[in-house]
């Protein structure tokens, strides 16, 4: 298969993690993580008639700085890790829950079509910004980093992620086994209702599998705590008012519509071969990347996401760009206007997948 790649190549990886560079100025471009929370929060207390309309706008402008910033296919270098970037990460937790708590006071208190514009204007930032700080969370080997990853993705309804994705889909990506995964020819609409039941049902049956293998109880399972925390937010929303109800609804469907359109990005026709029954290691061309600057900063390095597949643990920031690897056509935010439109989306990456 002829995929189109990035033609320039840097040194080799472990060489490149040798001689990463302590702290730098472009560093602070992930100061990002905070802008778009910290934007809509103030938005939600001053205008929250307003606040969707300045969510698309945000969204527009990153569209477009992706396509035509001078320069702005490149992020930097790849950095050494350090306490700056976790407690980024950790400062974005309480940020986010004070936006959806506030959020949700306003919804509660509010007209349909207000509660509607919240509730669209939270689920952008929780599914675009939260659910990715939640899965770099969910990699980190502290512990209260992935007790934090639970939270946020329990605030979005979808804690089963937190199973799913660690022992589901990284060992299983880009092939026909992950629900995560999107095949050739399969449209986004198709894709949802597939990975949707497929990642629940996964991650169900991953808990059990390991709850056997240790002889554990389901009463000690965070999937199950996270699950009755889950139920009770959505009956304390009911019991409250049907403006709130909604509000936490859609902007839980919301979040969740974007972590699975970027799902459908990432692995996109990509497929791991088979030989003698087992599968072929995954690769830097088994998954889709892309080097945008600014898209690159909001969502810390994800685009990056040959590396983080095959270095599952390493820190956001020192995430590299390798080569060659499958490149879209824009970074996430334009791919995820493109994904919605299955001809504009298959005329646009049948191509680069080749033949």
């Amino acid at each position: 298969m002829a995929i189109e790649t990035m033609n320039s190549v840097g040194m080799p990886a472990q060489e490149q993690t040798a001689a990463l560079p302590g702290f730098r100025m472009s560093d602070l471009r992930f100061l990002l993580l905070l802008l778009l929370p910290g934007f809509t929060l103030l938005g939600v207390w001053s205008e929250p008639y307003a606040s969707a309309w300045r969510t698309a706008a945000f969204y527009l402008s990153v569209v477009a700085l992706d396509a035509l910033l001078p320069g702005g296919r490149l992020s930097p270098p790849p950095a050494r890790s350090s306490l700056y970037f976790v407690v980024l990460m950790r400062l974005y937790v309480p940020l986010q829950l004070a936006l959806q708590l506030s959020a949700a006071w306003i919804a509660l208190h509010s007209s349909w079509p207000v509660a509607l514009g919240l509730a669209l204007s939270v689920g952008f930032v929780a599914g675009a910004q939260g659910i990715t700080v939640a899965h770099e969370l969910g990699h980190s080997r502290h512990r209260i980093d992935r007790f934090l990853g639970w939270v946020l993705m329990s605030s979005v309804c979808y804690a089963h992620f937190m199973v799913e994705h660690y022992r589901g889909h990284h060992p299983r990506a880009a092939t026909l086994d992950d629900p995560a995964s999107a095949r050739r020819g399969e449209s986004l609409w198709r894709f949802l209702p597939r990975t949707l039941w497929g990642s629940w049902r996964s991650a169900w049956a991953l808990e059990s599998r390991q709850l056997e293998q240790f002889k554990r109880s389901w009463a000690g399972s965070p999937l199950v705590w996270s699950l009755a925390v889950q139920v009770l937010l959505m009956l304390a929303a009911a019991w409250a008012g049907p403006t709130l109800l909604l509000f936490w609804l859609v902007q839980a469907a919301f979040a969740v519509w974007l972590l699975e359109t970027v799902n459908y990005i990432e692995h996109y026709g990509l497929q791991r071969g088979h030989s003698g029954g087992r599968r072929e290691a995954f690769g830097a061309m088994h998954a889709w990347n892309a080097d945008h600057l600014v898209s690159n900063s909001l969502l810390i390095n994800l685009q990056r996401h040959s590396d983080h597949h095959m270095h599952p643990w390493k820190p956001y920031a020192s995430l590299q760009r390798l080569a060659p690897t499958p490149q879209l056509p824009t970074g996430y935010a334009g791919c995820l206007a493109l994904a919605a439109i299955p001809a504009l989306w298959f005329r646009v990456m049948h191509p680069r997948l080749g033949s």
